[in-house]
């Protein structure tokens, strides 16, 4: 009879264990299809090269300067009327300008990525909450992201760092 107990518990517990096994959902997405064909998105982009144009048109400005300058030079040292030493003050303000063109394209990068996080940041907040709702509203235990086989949402559930490092000895 205790046998037949023990028995009838088991195969209960195992059972149990099946179905809960079988009722975790589990989705996936694509989230940079997803951002590909996002409005907002678009909308971004659009801005991001606006933005881009302008610092761009600043710089050929800069360049075009350069170019300018650099031709008065040659033109007058090949004229032969500078002395060595305004030679070399002229090729020594050609530099700092090069330098500081140098300089203003890598501050448009920085810039650029400044903008470009400023503008997807609250997209991409946006993504992250719809993705948290959908998983907790369809009950997903988990939901992956096929574009980076990554994880997206995951059910809360217990930690087991304490008890991991516990078996380690940690």
């Amino acid at each position: 009879m205790n046998n037949f107990k023990r028995a009838a518990i088991t195969i209960m517990m195992a059972i149990f264990v099946v179905s809960t096994s079988w009722s975790q959902k589990f989705g996936h997405i694509n989230s940079q299809q997803l951002l590909v064909e996002s409005p907002l998105v678009k909308e971004a982009d659009g801005e991001i090269t606006a933005y881009q144009n302008t610092l761009i048109k600043k710089g050929e400005a800069m360049v075009k300067k350069f170019e300018g300058e650099y031709e008065t030079y040659v033109k007058d040292r090949d004229a032969g009327i500078l002395s060595q030493i305004q030679i070399q003050q002229r090729e020594s303000a050609l530099q700092a300008t090069q330098q500081s063109i140098q300089k203003y394209e890598q501050e448009v990068q920085q810039k650029l990525a400044m903008k470009r996080e400023e503008l997807y940041k609250p997209i991409l907040d946006k993504v992250k909450v719809a993705i948290d709702n959908l998983g907790k509203s369809g009950e997903y235990t988990m939901i992956f992201d096929t574009s980076t086989n990554g994880l997206l949402f995951a059910m809360e559930g217990e930690d087991l760092l304490a008890k991991v490092k516990a078996n380690l000895g940690w």
